[in-house]
C-alpha cells in the first residue's frame, strides 16, 4: 500500500508522470518551487511557489493520501496550515476548505505517479529481507554509502544525547553532575540501567564528593541508596557499610532506591550490579571532577586508563555480600570500557561541544570512535556478509543507526541509499 512518505518523495523529487498539472478544479499548475520538506509539525513542505491559473502564490504544501485526512488530522483548527496554498493528495474524496468557505486548491496524484516507480517502491517496502534493497545495495557507489553514513553517525550522537540533555537541564546546567548521571547510566548497560540512572540522581554528586577520600563511605552511600543494605549480613564488611551508611543516611536525609529493582538474572558475575557499583565507587575514588578530565583527554588511550579500577579487598572475593568466591580481579574489561566510551563518554563530549558552539569537541569525539576497535554484534555480521568493510566504531556506529532507523522502519525514501536505489529503477 502507497505510503504519504511516497508522495513526499514525487513531490520533492518531481518524478510525476505529467508536467502539464491541473487542480481537481481544472486549473493549470506549474510547480516553480516545490519548498523545504519539513519533518517537524506543520505542513509537509514550507516556502513553496506554486503558479496556480494565472496567480503566483508562496506558502506551503501539506500532502495526504485522502483529502478526508485533512479534518480526520484536526488541520482546520491548526493555524499552522492557515498558509497552506495547495493540498496533494492520492485521491480527492472531498473538498478541503479554509476557515473563511474559501477551497483550498488540490492537485490529485492517483494518475501521475511512474507506475514503474510505483511498483518498486511497494516491492521495497513489503519484501522481508533483512534490509530491503538487499538485492540492490551492492549497485550504490561506495562514495554515496560512505558519505550518508557519516551523516548517520552525526545522526545518532544527537539521538543519544538527547537523554544526557535532560540530564544537564535537571542538574541546572552542572555538566560534572550530568555526567555523572550519565555515567551510572552506562555503567548499567542496558539491564540495569535504569536503576543505575536512579542511584545517581538519589545520591548527589556533591555530597559524594564530600567523602571522595573515603572508599569505605563511598561505597556505604552507593551500597545503601541503591537498596542493597537492608539485609541481615553475617560477613563483616556489609555490616560495617550498613552502620556507616546510616549515619550518613541520616546526615544528608537520603532517600534509598528499592533494591529490588536490580537485575542479576542472566547476567555474568562479573556484571552483576553490586560488583558494577562497587567499580562506580572506586572510579570516583580515584577521579575527582571526572568530566573535567574527559574534556582534557587528548585520545582513547588517555580515557582507557581513567577507567582501570583496582576494586578493595573485599571484592576480590565476592560477586555479592556475604557469599565468598574464588579470588579474582573484578576490574571493568576493555570491551566494557569501550562500550562506556562509545554510548557515554563520545556522546557527552559532543553534546558539550554542539551547546558551546566548540566543533573541535564534536570532532575530537567523533576521532575517539574512529580509534576504537568496531563493535561485534549480529547486526554488524550481517552487513559484513553485505561486503560491508568495517574498520572502527565509527563505522559500526553508523551501520547500526541505518540498520535500526531506516531499513527496519522502511524508511528508504529518506535513506540516500534508498533514493539512488529508487533513481536506478
Amino acid at each position: 500500500m502507497i505510503r504519504e512518505d511516497f508522495l513526499h518523495y514525487l513531490w520533492r523529487t518531481r518524478r510525476l508522470e505529467s508536467t502539464n498539472l491541473q487542480s481537481t478544479e481544472g486549473e493549470p499548475i506549474q510547480i516553480l518551487q516545490p519548498g523545504i520538506y519539513n519533518t517537524d509539525s506543520g505542513p509537509d513542505f514550507t516556502n513553496a511557489r506554486i503558479r496556480i491559473g494565472d496567480t503566483t502564490w508562496a506558502g506551503n504544501v501539506e500532502m495526504h493520501l485522502r483529502a478526508s485526512d485533512w479534518p480526520t488530522h484536526g488541520h482546520q483548527h491548526d493555524r499552522a496550515y492557515d498558509n497552506v496554498i495547495l493540498h496533494v493528495v492520492l485521491e480527492e474524496d472531498q473538498p478541503v476548505l479554509r476557515p473563511n468557505g474559501e477551497r483550498i486548491p488540490c492537485l490529485e496524484l492517483k494518475n501521475l505517479t511512474p507506475p514503474r516507480l510505483s511498483a518498486f517502491y511497494l516491492q521495497l517496502i513489503d519484501n522481508e529481507h533483512w534490509i530491503p534493497c538487499q538485492h540492490h545495495f551492492y549497485q550504490v557507489a561506495e562514495l554515496t554509502k560512505t558519505m550518508w553514513l557519516e551523516r548517520l553517525l552525526v545522526e545518532r550522537m544527537a539521538q543519544k544525547t538527547d537523554a544526557f540533555e535532560q540530564m544537564l537541564a535537571q542538574t541546572g546546567q552542572d555538566w560534572e553532575a550530568a555526567f555523572y548521571q550519565a555515567l551510572a547510566r552506562g555503567f548499567g548497560v542496558r539491564i540495569n540501567a535504569e536503576p543505575f540512572e536512579l542511584l545517581a540522581k538519589s545520591t548527589p554528586l556533591r555530597t559524594l564528593l564530600k567523602h571522595k577520600n573515603n572508599l569505605l563511605q563511598l561505597e556505604a552511600l552507593l551500597f545503601g541508596q541503591a537498596g542493597l543494605l537492608a539485609n541481615d549480613f553475617s560477613d563483616a564488611y556489609p555490616r560495617q557499610l550498613q552502620k556507616e551508611y546510616a549515619h550518613l543516611q541520616h546526615k544528608y536525609s537520603l532517600t534509598p532506591i528499592r533494591g529490588e529493582s536490580w537485575k542479576f538474572m542472566r547476567l555474568r558475575p562479573a556484571a552483576f550490579p553490586t560488583v558494577r557499583i562497587a567499580q562506580f565507587a572506586m572510579l570516583l575514588f580515584q577521579s575527582a571532577h571526572l568530566f573535567s578530565k574527559v574534556l582534557a583527554a587528548s585520545n582513547v588511550t588517555e580515557l582507557e586508563n581513567m577507567f582501570e579500577l583496582k576494586l578493595s579487598n573485599y571484592w576480590l572475593s565476592h560477586y555479592v555480600f556475604d557469599k565468598e568466591s574464588p579470588k579474582s580481579r573484578k576490574n571493568l574489561g576493555k570491551s566494557a570500557i569501550q562500550l562506556l566510551i562509545v554510548n557515554t563518554v563520545a556522546p557527552f563530549v559532543f553534546l558539550y561541544g554542539r551547546l558551546r558552539a566548540a566543533q573541535h569537541y564534536q570532532d575530537r569525539a567523533l576521532q575517539w570512535l574512529q580509534q576504537l576497535p568496531p563493535e561485534r554484534n549480529h547486526i554488524i555480521d550481517k552487513w559484513q556478509t553485505l561486503g560491508v568493510s568495517v574498520h572502527s566504531a565509527h563505522d559500526t556506529q553508523a551501520l547500526l543507526q541505518l540498520k535500526n532507523e531506516y531499513c527496519d522502519r522502511k524508511r528508504c525514501l529518506e535513506c540516500a541509499i534508498g533514493n539512488v536505489v529508487l533513481k536506478n529503477c
